[in-house]
């Protein structure tokens, strides 16, 4: 590649901008704590998984066959055999979020898509591609959806196939819908399991849930018929990706053949990137059941660790079970600016996702919530310790050293 010095200097520059900014995101559900290192021999090829994986293609150039691993893989995850499903990995939790939409309006061409105030905003995009009838419905003062209003609405629109889009961690508070309430309610409403569609968003949590005790419900096994799941998120990938998957079923109402390829065609884009199944192929292989259990047990700790200081400064900050979203009063403008926090009227959050080896930017961020608040208080707490801010632990300078930012 040929290329002036100025421009290669921008590279340079980003670069170092890259590094600076590498572990930044505290406001944001994004793990940079990934190596595709092995990978990076493959950036020479256009792989294109164009199609469906599970068929034969013109296309020689794809990464199929590491792609059905990855949809065995979450198959097992999500509770439902790998033969009754069908899935891919997408460009993103909207375009998963998309594919169980339409799933569901091919299934109901007339049904409502109801989903909760506190849906991704996304679905607002996606009701329009689509054209399906919709409904905004309240959300409860803790993020999940609003049951009650739910049924109303269902009930004055006279809705006998309704589409619910259900969160699984919503954006901002964390909330899962309870599922199972909402299959009772409509139940109890006289509508039968058949005659409805019920598709998950857990672009976050989808990473999360499998892996705790007690999880909230959110499988096929609990009565979803789609499910899709950020790979940029928990996960980690340097392109933002996703995975859908759904009722084999459901999946073949939209299947196509394609002469051109010679290949059948059951995806959104047609065309995708083939980079981004080897990732997650090679994230999944590289961590075992346990040691997801314990990356996730980890963020838990560093999320509960959050809320914890920030209550004894008295600062009203909270989190759902099985949660790592952090929600507490918004900060001054400066702050949230300073730590890129995600911020919704009076309310801000923070996520704990694995990149963060310890809690000392969570503590950093408390700490200057605490000094603007309240400068007595802070130090106090600076006269108890006065290196509080100095201390770089061994393990974060291990983890930080290998990308040469510490």
């Amino acid at each position: 590649m040929t290329m002036s010095t100025a421009d290669k200097a921008r590279l340079d520059e980003f670069w170092q901008h890259c590094l600076k900014h590498q572990f930044f995101n505290i406001g944001y559900p994004e793990n940079a704590d990934f190596d595709y290192a092995p990978l990076h021999r493959f950036l020479r090829f256009s792989i294109n998984n164009c199609g469906d994986w599970a068929a034969p293609s013109n296309y020689v150039l794809n990464s199929f066959d590491f792609e059905r691993e990855v949809m065995t893989y979450f198959s097992d995850l999500f509770g439902i055999r790998h033969e009754d499903s069908w899935g891919y990995v997408t460009n993103g939790g909207t375009e998963g979020n998309m594919f169980g939409c339409y799933l569901a309006r091919e299934l109901f061409p007339g049904g409502t898509l109801y989903y909760s105030k506190d849906t991704h905003y996304s679905v607002a995009k996606i009701v329009k591609l689509l054209r399906i009838r919709c409904r905004a419905v309240d959300s409860l003062a803790n993020g999940e959806i609003d049951y009650d209003d739910l049924m109303a609405k269902i009930a004055a629109d006279q809705e006998r196939h309704p589409i619910i889009f259900a969160n699984i961690g919503t954006t901002l508070r964390g909330a899962v819908d309870d599922i199972a309430l909402i299959q009772q309610r409509l139940a109890q409403a006289g509508i039968a399991r058949e005659d409805y569609y019920l598709h998950a968003d857990a672009a976050l949590s989808g990473m999360i849930l499998p892996f705790v005790d007690r999880p909230q419900p959110f499988s096929f096994a609990d009565g979803i018929d789609s499910i899709c799941v950020s790979g940029h998120k928990m996960i980690g990938s340097p392109i933002p990706c996703g995975i859908v998957v759904a009722k084999r079923e459901a999946v073949e109402r939209i299947s196509v053949e394609v002469d051109y390829i010679s290949a059948s065609d059951k995806t959104i884009s047609g065309s995708r990137n083939g980079h981004t199944p080897l990732m997650m192929w090679a994230a999944l292989r590289s961590h075992s059941p346990a040691q997801w259990r314990r990356r996730v047990q980890h963020c838990l700790g560093i999320a509960q660790h959050a809320v914890e200081r920030m209550r004894a400064a008295g600062i009203d900050a909270w989190r759902h079970d099985n949660s790592i979203t952090v929600v507490f009063p918004c900060p001054s403008a400066r702050i949230a600016k300073k730590y890129c926090l995600a911020t919704s009227g009076d309310t801000a959050h923070l996520i704990t996702t694995p990149h963060h080896q310890d809690t000392r930017q969570v503590d950093a961020l408390i700490d200057e919530i605490i000094a603007e608040a309240q400068p007595a208080a802070w130090r106090a707490l600076r006269q108890d310790n006065p290196a509080h801010d100095l201390q770089v632990p061994t393990q974060v300078r291990e983890f930080a050293s290998r990308f040469d930012v510490i």
